[in-house]
């Protein structure tokens, strides 16, 4: 008997973003390479925060550094066609922010659609001169507080 949770529905997740896949996209087997499904995490994760904080990452003091990653595959997606990934907060810190995204077939998929993947990702913001630990910025740290309320509901 698995121990694994099963992946969330697309209705977990309060923040969505379409993509396009793309016919580089596909390996030798027909879908979707593993290393585009970290780009997708990465490209949704960074996109959402450029949203909210004005996206000037090559000036900030404080940065994100990607201290851990992981994807679970639970089901093939491929070129052609949309994915939709959704981003919520599993765990807010004080210098760092634990993020589940799920990646789910189609463009506008049904709400109770299981995820084909399901990611984890885990900033931890550092001086980028001192390049030690330090607090989540506060023009960050509030869209993310909300994020996690929301994910939390």
């Amino acid at each position: 008997m698995s121990t694994e949770p099963s992946p969330r529905p697309l209705s977990a997740f309060p923040v969505r973003m379409t993509h396009l896949t793309r016919w580089s996209d596909n390996d030798m087997y027909g879908h979707l390479n593993n290393a585009k499904y970290y780009e997708l995490f990465d490209t949704t994760i960074n996109t959402w925060i450029a949203e909210h904080t004005g996206g000037d990452f090559a000036h900030k003091a404080v940065i994100g550094v990607v201290a851990e990653s992981a994807c679970r595959f639970h089901s093939e997606l491929s070129f052609p066609g949309y994915v939709t990934v959704g981003l919520r907060v599993q765990r807010l810190g004080n210098s760092s922010v634990v993020y589940e995204i799920g990646i789910f077939d189609g463009e506008r998929p049904d709400p109770t659609l299981t995820a084909a993947a399901t990611g984890r990702w885990v900033h931890v913001y550092i001086d980028r001169t001192a390049k030690s630990t330090v607090p989540i910025p506060e023009d960050l740290r509030g869209p993310l507080g909300e994020l996690e309320a929301q994910s939390q509901a």
